[in-house]
Parts: C-alpha cells; structure tokens; sequence
C-alpha cells in the first residue's frame, strides 16, 4: 500500500484552527473563497509550504523571495510588503498558539474575476492571501519510500516553467497518481530528455561511491530545501555533483533520499521495483550513511535559520 511522502499524524487540534482569508481570521469549518476567485477558476496563483520550529519558521526570506518572483512571473502584485506579509504569518500563528510543529499553507493567487475566463483583464479584486497553519508532524516509513518512474516529463521553461511554484500542478497530479497505481509512494520524473530531474513532490538525490548527485535543476522548482542540502554538503566537504544522469545510474546507487519543506530527507528504499544499495555489496541500512549525515547537518541548519517574529 502506497504511503506517501507527506504522510502525517493526525491531530485533532486542526478541527479548531483558525485560518487567515486575506487580514480576517476566521475557523476552519467558514474558510472560503469565492467561486470567482482566479485560483479556484483556474489555478492562478503561487504558494508556499512552510514550517515553524520553536517558535520561528526557518528560511522564510528565502521562500517569501521565491513567491514574490512567481508572482511577478505572473504579472499580479501580491498587495502587501514581505515584512507586512511575515507580520500576518505570525498573527495568525498567535492567534490559534502555534509555536512548533507546524505546517503552513501560505496561498496567493490573482484575485477575484468578473467571470470566469483566464484573461487577467477581468480581474477585478487584490489578491487573495490565504494562510493555513495546521499541526503536522510527519509519519514516513522507517524502511524508506518507494518510487516509482512516471511517463509524465518535466516541462521545459517555453512550455510550462517547473520554476514557478503555480497552484497549477497538474503534470505532478499526474505523475502522482501513476505511482499510486503502480503502489509507489510518489513519483520519480525525468526531463524532456530522458534525465532523472526531480519527483512530483519532493526533490532527488542519490549517493554513488561517496559522491552525493542530483539533478542540474533545469527542470524542478527552485527547492529550499534542496539548496540547503547542496549547502550544507558543500560546507562539509562532500563531493556534490548537479549533473545530469539516467535511471540506470539512480539503480545502481549507494543510498538515495528526498527533500522538501515538510519531512526535511526521506530515504528511498528502492526506484522501480529496484532495491537501492551498491550493485556488488547490496542494500544498506536505512537510513544510509550519507543520508543520516546531511539529515543532520540539515537539522542543525535549521535551528541557525530561524525566523523570528
């Protein structure tokens, strides 16, 4: 049975929060937006996922400069300031007494339409600013996730940018629920040239005899906490290459994890139906070497990031 790489604990705390619709606080069961609203007609927008630990939400420049670029990518204003937009993220938290383990939802999309068509022109509202911060502590597999490789490629940017971080995401749906059926976790995509680039969800990276690899990043989104892994393993002096490289490469590594905001490095256990470990020695242990190393350099890089009110 698939599990999933953004499987959580449930809390029953959630049934109570209250959630931010533009600057009016409001509890779950009345969160909503209009029917007109651009994000809702047609994925018009750009999010982030952000999490709060003791207290702070760690990286969080680097997340509001990677939405404020997509929405200029987009050509809408988001309507409010970065420091205006990081008081109102922790409002909101102060208000339903959230200091740790946490998960934010922070959602922008273009406003309100006179109709719903896709030309901006008929916008005729500001932008919607939606905040949700739920409790959420992951509940990944101790063995490692499995993925499974979807026909589904990453878009090359005159076609769909995989930069912008859009509501759109609908080639990662699709990845996603072919690795469902096929009883993956989630999926592995390639790029329009056969190359590993990055998962539906999450970004990729395996280990080869002591080199840590991912892809070049042509094809995924910007991710934060990708970057932070390649800086931290820099920092340390591990070998990280950001290369291309194919499937055969990825079943014949040493180790192979993911990243993202929400579980920091879930390991892989296998890709495909292939058990990862070296060709000649086979599986290791689960979590690898490497990849208990740099979950811990991540950690440690976290408590040094955090962002205060």
């Amino acid at each position: 049975m698939a599990y999933g790489v953004h499987a959580y604990v449930d809390d029953p705390r959630n049934a109570t929060i209250l959630i931010a619709v533009n600057d009016t606080l409001v509890p779950r069961a009345q969160a909503t937006v209009s029917v007109f609203d651009a994000g809702f007609v047609l994925g018009d927008g750009v999010w982030e996922g952000l999490r709060v630990h003791g207290g702070g939400i760690p990286f969080l420049s680097a997340h509001l400069e990677r939405l404020y670029e997509g929405a200029k990518a987009l050509d809408f204003e988001i309507g409010l300031t970065p420091a205006a937009l990081k008081a109102r993220l922790f409002r909101c938290l102060a208000a339903n007494g959230m200091t740790d383990g946490v998960h934010l939802r922070l959602m922008v999309t273009r406003g309100i339409k006179a109709t719903p068509y896709q030309d901006p022109r008929v916008t005729i509202g500001p932008a919607t600013i939606v905040i949700i911060p739920e409790y959420k502590t992951p509940s990944l597999r101790p063995e490692g996730i499995s993925l499974f490789t979807s026909t589904i490629r990453r878009t090359a940017p005159d076609m769909q940018d995989q930069k912008l971080n859009s509501h759109s995401k609908l080639n990662c749906i699709q990845a996603c629920i072919q690795a469902t059926k096929a009883g993956a976790d989630e999926a592995l995509m390639l790029d329009p040239q056969g190359f590993v680039a990055t998962c539906n969800s999450t970004h990729f990276f395996i280990v080869r005899r002591g080199e840590l690899w991912t892809s070049t990043g042509d094809y995924c989104l910007g991710g934060i906490t990708r970057g932070n892994v390649i800086r931290v393993a820099e920092a340390a002096g591990i070998v990280i290459r950001q290369k291309n490289f194919s499937l055969t490469d990825v079943y014949g590594a040493d180790e192979a994890f993911v990243t993202g905001t929400f579980a920091g490095l879930s390991p892989v256990r296998e890709v495909d139906g292939r058990l990862i470990g070296h060709p000649l020695t086979g599986p290791g242990p689960i979590p690898g070497e490497m990849t208990t190393r740099l979950a811990a350099l991540y950690r440690d890089l976290i408590g040094q990031e955090i962002e205060r009110p």
